[in-house]
């Protein structure tokens, strides 16, 4: 049997390698998933963690030192059969050696590279912090790492340390011990963290017992939710236990005087989750009956004194499980019910006669002749004139005049257009006029489902960024970032393109490839990036006055993209700290994703120092991209419309691992940066405090980088789309593609400001 000394661990120049995180992996290999929990772990830890695993049976055993022979940092613990969960844990966190524990059950996963992600977390934390609280996933046997969410809790706590009461919601965040790291010495202070049985126990009392919590966004855990069908029946007392559980945390609430905000908050999270299970309604009659006694008993002994009851329907079923008015609640959800299938019924009946008027109008404009003459353009969802449709539709009204303009636009951005704009808004009468009646129909995303592709009518596809992250067909390995896409309507809606605009080489084979139709693929440069390689000195002095950027100063980009797992966007750069390394020669400009809206409150108070601008709502981007000295991103495709400036570009890959294996790349950024990369703000600062954001070794790693993805865009991209598809050009007619080498560059901001 292996045996595994106190002292075991990886060896670095003949010396034991103390690590920073303990991973321990414990309990029964439920269905055999204990070799997708090693397999996920052992591709990305390094020797700053270790992988404690505490199983029982034989095969467990034997599954487990096969994994330490191939990796020292795995360190079986084999325990007799039948040892509880609990007891296997808190034998495992014994043998620990690193400062910081994560608990992971043997039947859940670990996003590739998470270790050394959360074990870089832990560097950052002050030793007031005993708990980190994280984000997960969940999958099941028909999903793969559906996001929580819990993630926008998790933001709006901040990421500066707190004690539990300054936040009470963070005892909304679900009970799941394997989305929290302990502080091993804060584990070992409580013997009852080891103790209880219960993971929601555990989970809330490490949360009670902490002097500070730090709240971050990042995946911790993939938990894996097993198929009821597939495991033994639970038994009633099973069932009872879902009152037990939080009666035990209530108890400790009590012992320890927690604050009746804390109480509050926990005795909602207690009863609605007693009530969801009640109105779930698989528990059979009896079970049912005395699960609501039981817990109408303990609501009622544990409620605040004077907690208010939630207004409507909730606050009704709250006075009916506290009066334990088991027969009365039977009676409201069931009317309940039948109001919801009255109203289910009124709504399609609604929708039918709206869509039947709709269908009626748009059947009869489709029968009108197309106009030769009419082009709709839409972007980014109907949000207004931008991107590549905008400037194709700016080069159509130089070159083609004839061509009528007009631009699908939603309701709530109609006063933002710009003067004289001709605008339908979607689903009003004109709006399916034209697009039944349009000749050419342009969208950097996809017009709706239910736009009938007429024979005579041209759809143009622009798209909207060079892809880094997996897209189409390609996101069929990755649901979590498909977020339960209908490839089926995607494709319907790809067949009726007929041409498909490219920046670059990659980008054409990738298109083909996630896009499989028989489209045309334009390899014309986006039509947006026009003015980056057009632009004057005068312009760029202008835009920077705009922005209020002094001469002098040096100005860096900051635009991190949108992550699947993160509900909402929280900076990962500590801005306020970056901007005082740099000093007040220095401005950062902050663009936030459109997906996530306005930036965080806290930009707000930066901007007044006049070190960090927010720009997340300045439009054009591209107008921010010429203003820039440098560029600091993560994924975003915003890099490689930048690297086509030939400016320097610094990529902050903190979270890579977790990113490119949520939602899926194309390539290893890592390996094949723009520029320099950073994987720490550490490592950030001094990469542009010391100048090496600008030197030869970043200048080279851009060289290439703009050799492969900014191969098509010169300048010249709207007019080379607009004469082959509006005016029909073809061949020598249109203007040659100047390679990269052969480029002008367009003036620098210092060398504007020298000019």
């Amino acid at each position: 049997m292996w045996e595994c000394p106190d002292t075991s661990g990886p060896w670095q120049g003949g010396a034991v390698v103390r690590p920073r995180l303990s991973v321990v992996v414990y309990g029964r290999n439920v269905q055999g998933r204990l070799a997708d929990c090693l397999e996920g772990i052992a591709t990305g830890p390094g020797a700053d963690t270790e992988v404690i695993v505490a199983t029982t049976g034989p095969a467990a055993h034997r599954l487990a030192e096969r994994h330490a022979l191939r990796d020292a940092r795995i360190v079986p613990l084999p325990l007799p059969g039948g040892t509880p969960d609990a007891r296997a844990r808190a034998l495992a966190a014994d043998r620990a050696r690193a400062p910081w524990l994560h608990f992971v059950p043997a039947k859940d996963r670990l996003p590739a590279g998470a270790p050394r992600v959360l074990a870089d977390l832990t560097a950052d934390q002050p030793p007031e912090v005993d708990v980190i609280a994280l984000d997960h996933v969940s999958s099941t046997w028909y999903s793969q790492a559906r996001p929580s969410p819990d993630g926008t809790l998790l933001a709006r706590a901040g990421r500066a340390p707190l004690a539990l009461a300054d936040f009470p919601d963070l005892l909304r965040v679900t009970p799941l011990l394997g989305a929290r790291l302990l502080r091993t010495a804060f584990w070992r202070a409580h013997p009852d963290l080891g103790e209880h049985p219960d993971d929601l126990v555990v989970s809330y009392t490490a949360l009670l017992r902490a002097g500070r919590v730090s709240a971050l966004d990042q995946v911790a855990l993939d938990e894996r939710r097993l198929r009821p069908a597939s495991l033994p029946p639970p038994t009633p007392e099973d069932r009872y236990a879902a009152v037990g559980r939080y009666e035990a945390v209530q108890e400790l609430m009590a012992e320890l005087g927690t604050p009746a905000p804390l109480r509050a908050a926990l005795y909602d999270v207690m009863v609605h989750e007693w009530l969801r299970i009640i109105a779930r309604g698989d528990l059979p009659r009896p079970v049912a009956r005395e699960f609501f006694h039981r817990a109408a008993r303990a609501a009622n002994r544990w409620r605040p004194a004077g907690h208010p009851r939630p207004d409507g329907l909730d606050g009704i079923r709250y006075r009916l499980l506290e009066q334990d008015a088991y027969p009365r609640y039977r009676a409201v959800q069931s009317v309940n019910h039948k109001r919801r299938e009255v109203q289910r019924d009124l709504r399609r009946r609604g929708r039918g006669a709206a869509a039947k008027l709709r269908d009626h109008h748009y059947r009869r404009a489709l029968e009108q002749p197309v106009d030769p003459h009419l082009a709709v353009f839409s972007a980014y969802w109907d949000r207004g004139v931008t991107c590549n449709p905008a400037a194709i539709a700016r080069t159509l009204g130089d070159l083609a005049p004839h061509i009528h303009r007009v631009w699908v636009v939603a309701r709530d951005k109609v006063p933002l257009l710009p003067p004289g704009t001709d605008h339908v808004v979607p689903g009003t009468r004109r709006y399916w006029d034209v697009m039944a009646r349009a000749r050419y129909l342009v969208n950097n995303v996809n017009f709706p489902g239910t736009v009938v592709k007429r024979p005579d009518a041209i759809h143009l596809q622009t798209h909207h960024g060079t892809p880094l992250k997996r897209m189409g067909l390609d996101q069929l390995d990755h649901p979590a970032a498909a977020k339960g896409l209908n490839f089926r309507a995607l494709l319907a809606r790809v067949d009726k393109w007929d041409y498909s605009v490219s920046a670059n080489a990659h980008s054409t084979e990738t298109w083909e490839r996630a896009y499989p139709a028989r489209y045309i693929s334009l390899d014309h440069g986006y039509p947006r990036n026009d003015v980056l390689h057009r632009a004057t000195p005068a312009r760029i002095r202008a835009i920077r006055e705009r922005l209020g950027i002094a001469r002098g100063r040096t100005a860096f980009l900051y635009a991190p993209t949108h992550r699947d797992y993160e509900a909402r966007w929280t900076p990962r750069l500590d801005l306020a700290e970056l901007a005082g390394h740099l000093g007040d020669d220095t401005v950062i400009l902050v663009r936030g994703h459109y997906f996530y809206g306005v930036a965080p409150p806290a930009l707000a108070a930066l901007r007044r120092s006049g070190r960090v601008v927010d720009v997340s709502s300045y439009d054009p981007v591209e107008d921010l991209l010429l203003a820039a000295d440098g560029l600091i991103t993560d994924y975003s495709s915003i890099m490689f419309d930048y690297a086509g400036l030939d400016r320097p570009v610094v990529i902050y890959a903190d979270d890579w691992e977790t990113y490119a294996t949520t939602r899926g790349v194309y390539f290893d950024l890592t390996a094949q940066p723009p520029g320099r990369l950073a994987r720490t703000q550490g490592e950030l600062t001094d990469i542009i405090r010391t100048g090496a954001w600008r030197d030869a070794e970043a200048a080279r790693t851009r060289a290439a980088f703009r050799l492969r993805f900014c191969g098509y865009d010169d300048g010249h991209a709207a007019e080379r789309v607009v004469r082959r598809v509006f005016l029909g050009e073809t061949g020598d007619t249109l203007p040659a593609v100047v390679p990269v080498g052969e480029r002008p560059p367009v003036p620098t901001p210092q060398e504007a400001d020298d000019t």
